[in-house]
């Protein structure tokens, strides 16, 4: 019923840029905040950032400064900037959702729901 799907992922050399969108479609009543987590090898899903539905942001320590994230209401959708890349920033990049859709008969409030992940990759 609910779908989120990520792009603009991709490999970089060090220094470059990248923008990830997140756009969540299907029978949504409303989305909360968004985010973006990743994921590199061997290591635990840590968050970047997340934005409210109102537009205030929180940073990981390690991005701060870097990336930026973004939201579209009207298009559900969330972006993240994300620049001077470092080939530490090579991860999968998940986006997430807390949102409330309509699966036919009642609202349903999903606080943790997830993309499949897009693919950042940084050369040295």
């Amino acid at each position: 019923q609910v779908q989120l799907v990520e792009s603009g992922g991709g490999l970089v050399q060090a220094g470059g840029s990248l923008r990830l969108s997140c756009r969540a479609s299907g029978s949504i009543s409303r989305i909360n905040a968004m985010g973006w987590y990743r994921q590199a090898p061997g290591k635990q899903r840590e968050l970047v950032a997340a934005i409210t539905s109102d537009g205030r942001t929180n940073y990981a320590d390690s991005v701060e400064g870097q990336f930026i994230i973004s939201r579209d209401n009207a298009k559900n959708t969330v972006y993240l900037q994300m620049n001077s890349l470092k080939p530490e920033d090579t991860a999968v990049y998940y986006c997430n959702a807390d949102l409330q859709y309509w699966d036919g008969s009642y609202f349903r409030a999903v606080h943790d729901y997830w993309g499949q992940g897009t693919q950042v990759t940084v050369s040295s």
